[in-house]
């Protein structure tokens, strides 16, 4: 798998007949490893050295948008148990833009979060939304889970 623009760690790789996975803290199994996936465990491995509690995580949250079912790769909740930020997570391949922005902004209108991510493993965008939805700001870093845990 490819070197991430994100923080090493521990990997556990396994094969199993034939097929590589890869251990997910998250969900404590192992799942298959796909590019996505990939940068998803990087990912997940940076936030919780942040600081952001891996029990507040849900990995691919079933969202309905439009009567269909999604799966948001990573919602954080606050500590009243509301969703706080969406991670959407691209194979390193993909180039983050406005389709990739748009999809996690989808996955946002049945969630009303507070944060957006995207991320492709090489790149990394951190959007504050306002609840109006008429104004964001794109953060240079992630924001503290304190931070998000005291937003209203």
């Amino acid at each position: 798998m490819r070197i991430l623009n994100l923080p090493s760690f521990d990997v556990q790789i396994r094969e199993n007949k034939g097929k590589k996975q890869i251990f997910d803290v998250i969900r404590k199994k192992y799942v298959a490893l796909t590019p996505e996936e990939w940068v998803r465990q990087h990912f997940i491995n940076y936030m919780v050295n942040l600081g952001y509690p891996a029990s507040l995580m849900a990995i691919e949250r079933m969202v309905i948008v439009n009567g269909l079912k999604q799966r948001a790769d990573i919602v954080l909740y606050n500590r009243k148990g509301e969703p706080a930020l969406i991670v959407e997570c691209k194979a390193p391949e993909v180039t983050i833009n406005n389709g990739t922005l748009a999809q996690a902004a989808r996955y946002n209108i049945p969630l009303n979060v507070d944060y957006l991510v995207v991320t492709n493993g090489l790149t990394h965008y951190c959007i504050r939304l306002d609840k109006a939805g008429l104004n964001h700001e794109v953060l240079r870093q992630l924001p503290d889970f304190d931070i998000i845990n005291a937003q209203e």
